[in-house]
């Protein structure tokens, strides 16, 4: 099987491309990255990439990025970055990469435990999160037969426990592979339109 991971340099990310690199042909994108750099919030970058990489049976997205500040601090451009990255970037993705999928091809999305169990200081990472849980379920009324599209949503990891931890009072950690077994789910499985939270351990 031919993947494709973006954004797979990150805490989560690392793991994930970790275990499909085992058995699988996996191309590894991010921003940073010299051999397929891509940048998710530009459609333009991300058909770059796929023209560079060529068909594939899936796609896992781990990237995205959304401000954290409280509501009064936010201000609309500030909302935009949200927008603009993790949810029209992952939405834009599924567009493109639907063109590039072979036959019972799977676009795994990822958002995270703010969707719908929101802390303090997250409107714009709820907001988007929660965008990207409607989306995958309209999209499976659309189109069915597929490519399968799903979103993995992870609670807070025992890998950021310690960076987060004072963001996320009273949340027990969820093992890091859970988080990469629901991906491999999501990937190997049947799923389609299903958002499979990852919220306790």
């Amino acid at each position: 099987m031919k993947l494709v991971i973006i954004g797979g340099s990150g805490t989560i990310g690392s793991h994930v491309y970790k275990f499909f690199a085992k058995d699988h042909e996996v191309v590894l994108a991010s921003r940073r990255s010299t051999s397929f750099p891509v940048d998710i919030a530009q459609s333009e970058s991300i058909r770059s990439l796929f023209e560079k990489v060529g068909k594939v049976d899936a796609v896992i997205c781990i990237a995205g990025e959304a401000k954290w500040a409280s509501f009064d601090d936010l201000t609309e451009t500030d909302f935009y970055i949200g927008i603009k990255s993790k949810m029209m970037g992952q939405v834009n993705l599924v567009k493109i990469a639907r063109e590039y999928m072979n036959p019972e091809g799977s676009i795994t999305l990822t958002t995270g435990i703010l969707g719908e169990r929101p802390v303090p200081m997250t409107t714009s990472a709820a907001l988007v999160n929660g965008a990207i849980h409607s989306f995958v379920l309209a999209f499976k009324l659309d189109f069915p037969l597929g490519p399968r599209v799903n979103v993995v949503a992870p609670g807070l990891v025992e890998d950021a426990y310690e960076k987060y931890k004072d963001y996320f009072p009273g949340h027990v950690p969820v093992p890091m592979d859970k988080v990469v077994e629901a991906y491999n789910q999501s990937v190997l499985g049947s799923q389609h339109g299903e958002l499979i939270r990852i919220y306790e351990p």
